[in-house]
């Protein structure tokens, strides 16, 4: 095998995977934001709990969104040097602008992130006819390529409000005239759906970087056709495990406290209503967002008691970065691609 593919193999899966762990980093505050919020948990005791039950999520969530992600762009009739080259910088835009959202405390999307970053790359390098848009799909009445990735980025954070606002009614009704103390049952209850968020968080983020890297691994030549090893499964949920539990505290004071006070109801609606919608797009091999459908979540529950007390000036700001991070990741991966051939 050509050497340069070699070392060009390598340096793109140690990317993968460093893309995994800003990912984990990024949303670490998606998971834990709500459970610290209502004190039913310590940062500690959260961060324990939720690396845990992220790490399972990869290896037990089935690989549809996975196979997404992976053939989104098709690059195998290039050469090889050109597209490990092309996945490489995709990847160096996506993390760049995880970075640039985590500094500033941005509850922006890796998700965009990485397709923005890779199309970015792909049209640039490739062409746009390199990228599967899934325009006639649709049309047909089919979900795939990158039109199946933003529908459901789009969808998912409508699901998040409108299921937590309804929830929140339910819940509320069912729960008129109960005594304070039914807090600490609530508190409690968060064990259990805090785990189910840092699962469903995991079967859904972590099966992104499988898809990513399991491209490499066909394009480099290592397997003959896509299909996710077993490897790859345990590197991935252990690269975003270790960036769950590294931090993004920036982004929990945004997700935590500065959308909507938080009380132990409100955290455990926020963490079910989330789970469920993650969850059920992981078995639609659907990528969305988990900094999305929380933040949304939040505010359908919010909305739902107290519309006036929603910080909505605040929802904006998360609304703006929706409609940037596509272009920003994209811009930088260019960048990137740019400053690479000029060297190779």
């Amino acid at each position: 095998m050509d050497s340069t593919v070699l070392i060009l193999a390598f340096a793109t899966i140690a990317i993968v995977l460093a893309f995994e762990y800003t990912n984990g980093f990024h949303d670490a505050a998606n998971i834990i934001a709500t459970l610290i919020a209502s004190r039913a948990m310590t940062p500690i005791q959260s961060v324990l709990l939720v690396g845990i039950f992220e790490f399972l999520g990869p290896l037990l969530g089935g690989t549809a969104v996975a196979n997404t992600l992976g053939t989104f762009v098709t690059l195998d009739d290039l050469d090889r040097v050109l597209a490990l080259i092309v996945v490489l910088c995709g990847l160096v835009g996506a993390i760049s602008w995880n970075l640039i959202t985590w500094w500033y405390g941005i509850p922006s999307s890796s998700s965009h992130a990485l397709v923005g970053g890779l199309a970015g790359a792909v049209v640039v390098a490739a062409g746009a006819s390199h990228v599967a848009w899934g325009f006639n799909d649709l049309l047909h009445g089919r979900l795939d390529g990158v039109t199946k990735v933003i529908i459901s980025l789009i969808f998912s954070p409508f699901a998040g409000f409108w299921i937590g606002y309804l929830l929140h009614k339910f819940m509320l009704l069912l729960l008129r005239g109960a005594h304070p103390s039914i807090n600490r049952n609530l508190r409690r209850a968060q064990y259990l759906t805090a785990a189910g968020l840092a699962f469903s968080h995991g079967a859904n983020d972590g099966q992104k970087s499988m898809g990513i890297l399991t491209m490499v691994l066909v394009i480099g030549g290592f397997i003959p056709s896509f299909h996710v090893p077993l490897w790859v499964m345990l590197a991935c949920a252990a690269a975003i495990t270790l960036g769950i539990m590294s931090g993004g505290w920036q982004i929990v004071r945004t997700l935590g406290f500065s959308i909507y006070k938080i009380r132990p109801l409100h955290a455990l609606d926020s963490q079910l209503t989330a789970a469920s919608v993650i969850f059920g797009s992981s078995l639609f091999g659907a990528p969305v967002s988990t900094t999305h459908v929380v933040a949304t979540s939040i505010m359908g529950i919010g909305a739902s008691e107290r519309p006036k007390a929603v910080r909505w000036g605040k929802a904006a700001e998360i609304i703006a970065a929706w409609f940037i991070t596509i272009p920003g990741a994209a811009l930088m991966a260019i960048t990137c691609y740019f400053i690479v051939r000029a060297f190779i």
